[in-house]
């Protein structure tokens, strides 16, 4: 058995309506700051949610590209992704301030997450603007991909990430949404894949081979139809396989 404890974490404030009800069973919030979604109203109603709750709370930058909600990949240089990722978790901290709590996390968002991830100078800019925020904050990146090695270089911790919902490529890597076999939508299959992960370190890929992998905190998606019933289902059974769920600690 590897990890004896994991962090579950959730994109909130995006207008998926059910904030709320999945607050009490995550331990991490990520929350939009204003640009592929959310605003300053909402940034502080789902901080006052997460202190109610007792939930670290994360900034969770991204495109400005509401449209597309983040998820378009685009041509960007490192200074774009620096300033962006610099102004948006500085007013998540802003707002945090106000409401007495204090960012504990970065976790980037949709697109930007998946070039970082592939992306060494992208994934360097972002360790930097969080490093310039506030070198307590943790980074949050895909599990062995080069946000974590970033954070690393930059000075700062790195939680590495891994999800629920998807498969996994033998490289480690996520499956791309647009191929079939992308997405987990079996409960009880997503449920088994994070306990394997986060007990053994390991993750089957689509090929059939086993990929080592570290889970030090599980992405919830919080926009699907079942995301509540699925979060409490998790919670749930983590705390039956005796795996303390708690917010991620250096």
């Amino acid at each position: 058995m590897i990890m004896a404890r994991v962090d579950l974490n959730c994109d909130l404030g995006e207008g998926a309506g059910h904030d709320a009800e999945l607050m009490p069973f995550i331990t991490s919030a990520n929350i939009a700051c204003g640009a592929h979604a959310g605003d300053e109203a909402t940034m502080r109603a789902t901080v006052a949610l997460a202190r109610r709750h007792g939930v670290a709370i994360g900034a969770h930058p991204g495109f400005a590209d509401r449209e597309n909600f983040g998820r378009i990949e685009k041509v960007t240089s490192q200074d774009e992704v620096y300033q962006l990722v610099l102004a948006q978790t500085k007013a998540l901290q802003r707002v945090a301030a106000g409401a007495g709590m204090k960012v504990a996390h970065v976790k980037p968002h949709g697109a930007l997450y998946n070039m970082a991830a592939r992306n060494s100078l992208l994934a360097d800019a972002v360790a930097h603007a969080v490093y310039e925020c506030d070198p307590r904050l943790v980074l949050f990146g895909l599990a062995g991909s080069a946000l974590g090695r970033a954070a690393e270089r930059c000075g700062l911790v790195a939680a590495q990430e891994v999800f629920a919902d998807r498969t996994y490529q033998p490289d480690g890597s996520l499956t791309p949404r647009g191929q079939a076999g992308a997405l987990i939508t079996d409960e009880a299959a997503a449920v088994a894949q994070v306990l394997r992960m986060v007990r053994e370190g390991k993750v089957r890929a689509s090929d059939g081979s086993d990929v080592a992998i570290r889970a030090d905190t599980v992405c919830l998606h919080g926009d699907g139809a079942h995301a509540v019933a699925f979060a409490r289902r998790l919670r749930e059974e983590l705390e039956t396989a005796a795996v303390t769920v708690e917010a991620f600690r250096a």
